[in-house]
């Protein structure tokens, strides 16, 4: 990662910095009031939304979104399951879905059903893949397989 530093209003969310200021866009801006996940990113090791908090209280953070889980060309071991087990459908849920899988298997390697749906409960995705964004953060556990 990089560290960046922005002067912003105090009204401005991480969503907006990252988007508008950064050009970060995979953290998506869809209800705009935390309740849909879509720009859910890492911060100090923890899943929030990015909509719904404030920039400036993310001073001296760590702060990871889907952007900056691969290196490269090479997918993160989630968004590689995630392919596999057709788990993308039309993209707008994708990257919070993403981002809190990521973020369950850096602390649990290998959870159990609950855990990953606890972890990905706070995610909408208006297509139905569920069952399939659940198997593929279960698959990516399985195989032990994680980059933080």
């Amino acid at each position: 990662g990089q560290a960046h530093r922005l002067d912003v209003e105090q009204r401005v969310t991480p969503l907006d910095a990252l988007r508008n200021r950064l050009n970060i866009t995979g953290v998506k801006r869809v209800c705009d009031r935390g309740s849909c996940g879509a720009c859910t990113m890492i911060v100090d090791g923890r899943t929030i939304y990015a909509c719904s908090t404030l920039a400036i209280e993310m001073q001296g953070k760590k702060i990871r979104t889907v952007d900056g889980l691969t290196q490269g060309t090479v997918l993160h071991p989630v968004q590689q399951a995630f392919y596999d087990h057709d788990g993308l459908m039309c993209g707008f849920c994708t990257p919070g879905f993403v981002t809190a899988a990521a973020a369950l298997l850096e602390k649990h390697p290998n959870p159990t059903p609950e855990q990953a749906r606890r972890a990905l409960d706070g995610n909408i995705c208006r297509c139905g893949t569920y069952v399939r964004v659940l198997e593929a953060t279960l698959n990516t556990g399985k195989k032990g397989v994680t980059r933080g």
